[in-house]
């Protein structure tokens, strides 16, 4: 069966930016995570840096001028009961003392008298009073709390006022005789605590921007170790693993040699020999997997990038596994809707559809079904194998494509399996900008969803890109 398109396949064998190695991926992520921890630790200290110093400033700004209005409020309160109304209730812009008495310096307080009612008394001169200060909202919480303060913004040159008010209490105890207004301009406190706060988020700005910048290059200084630990560890992993191959291959044919002189030996013999052949499959196996995702890795593995029918690469997957899944009686059927094209390289899409399918007759049931189904979805293509098997409990599931990872041991070795199956996969999947996804209802199935781009979404892109970087190859003479 022909399922790939001709006159789309591109051939691109460099190792270029097409490819989404698992190492740049990985040290991505952690040199991102790295710098948001140092930004985040540097933003935490400096809010609380800035708070503290804010709010301190705000105390020491306004506390005396609110110190002093109480002082002076209740200066006129006295006068207020002693009778003294010219004195309790003076003309606008009148000096009073500010600071401790001799020690202190006069400077201009604004008063008003209001009646028990919140009107201004009769006798009251507004004229160059601001109408913010002139108000009586504050006068009635006074008259509900016996006290009450804010701050307000008169405009022009006067800018912010703080008010405090008090209530005057009637002498002989029969209740209140009126209120008494006092405000302090605190323009100038406000404009330098404005100041401050501006100094603050800016400078607290340029820190984290700082800190974003320094943060990237100490977690690449960090990185640098375990980037070189990694990159020693997949070279190990791939040389060993094509190291062992060549050794594995000869002591299977070596026994496979012995065992056709099968009748020359007694039956223990034989069936040593069958051991034999079968353990050094599975170790060739292993160590075929394990090179394969070192260069995955690596990105070393040399991959074609062509147009590819994952609907027809699928249905032909479907056909050489069909002998296998008959041994246990399974029933397999395969579903899609049309050609559905994808961009990447059909050996190893083919690779990932077999380590699926392999993975879905091992851990299903005799007499059991596997369905394979190829659809269309939010410019993807995706790729669903279905299998009412064991399936997988939930706390397994995020495990599930990690190296090694099994969820029964015992059976998987008995069922011939690595742990290395859904790793192949998973990593043939980042290679080619898609996703794995798993899901399981426990001893009913299980469904593995393998999502790629849709092939008319991408390959003009990447055409683009493969034409531009076999451009930039050195001309064969």
């Amino acid at each position: 069966m022909n399922w790939r398109r001709p006159g789309w396949s591109i051939l691109h064998r460099r190792r270029s930016h097409f490819s989404q190695e698992a190492e740049a991926a990985l040290f991505q992520r952690l040199r991102i995570r790295l710098t948001l921890w140092y930004c985040g630790v540097l933003g935490a200290a400096l809010i609380l840096f800035s708070f503290a110093l804010y709010f301190g400033a705000q105390y020491f700004f306004f506390q005396p001028y609110k110190d002093m209005a109480q002082f002076h409020a209740t200066g006129h309160v006295g006068m207020w009961q002693s009778g003294q109304m010219d004195n309790a209730c003076p003309s606008s812009g009148q000096g009073g003392q500010f600071g401790p008495p001799g020690q202190g310096f006069l400077m201009t307080e604004m008063v008003m008298c209001f009646d028990t009612q919140g009107n201004l008394l009769p006798n009251e001169n507004i004229s160059g009073l601001p109408s913010a200060f002139i108000t009586n909202t504050l006068v009635q919480s006074a008259l509900q709390n016996g006290q009450a303060s804010d701050m307000v913004n008169a405009g022009g040159t006067t800018g912010w006022i703080y008010r405090y008010t008090q209530v005057v209490p009637n002498p002989d105890g029969s209740g209140n005789i009126g209120v008494i207004v006092i405000g302090e301009n605190i323009n100038a406190q406000v404009n330098a605590l404005s100041l401050l706060l501006i100094l603050l988020l800016s400078l607290g700005g340029a820190a984290l921007v700082g800190a974003g910048v320094g943060g990237l290059f100490l977690s690449n200084r960090a990185l640098a170790p375990a980037r070189l630990a990694w990159s020693n560890q997949q070279r190990f992993i791939a040389d060993a693993a094509h190291e062992l191959r060549t050794p594995l291959t000869l002591l299977r044919a070596d026994a496979e040699v012995l065992l056709r002189g099968r009748k020359r030996f007694v039956e223990e013999d034989a069936e040593l020999l069958d051991d034999i052949v079968a353990e050094t499959t599975c170790m060739s196996t292993i160590a075929t997997n394990l090179l394969t995702l070192a260069r995955l890795d690596t990105g070393t593995l040399q991959r074609e990038h062509e147009v590819v029918n994952l609907a027809a690469l699928s249905q032909e997957a479907a056909q050489r596994v069909q002998a296998l899944a008959a041994q246990q009686h399974i029933t397999m059927q395969v579903e899609h809707s049309g050609d559905l094209y994808v961009i990447g390289d059909p050996v190893l899409l083919e690779q990932a559809v077999l380590c699926l399918l392999d993975n879905a007759i091992k851990y299903n049931r005799e007499g059991g079904r596997i369905s394979v189904r190829t659809i269309a979805q939010d410019e993807k293509v995706l790729l669903e194998v279905r299998d009412t098997g064991i399936g997988i409990a939930d706390e397994h599931l995020p495990h599930m494509g990690e190296r090694f990872y099994r969820v029964d041991k015992a059976r998987s070795r008995e069922a011939g399996g690595t742990g290395l199956g859904l790793s192949i996969a998973r990593s043939i999947a980042v290679a080619h900008h898609g996703t794995l996804r798993l899901s399981s209802i426990p001893e009913q199935e299980t469904t593995v969803t393998l999502a790629l781009p849709l092939a008319n979404v991408t390959a003009p892109k990447q055409i683009n890109e493969a034409s531009s970087s076999m451009e930039s190859l050195p001309e064969q003479r």
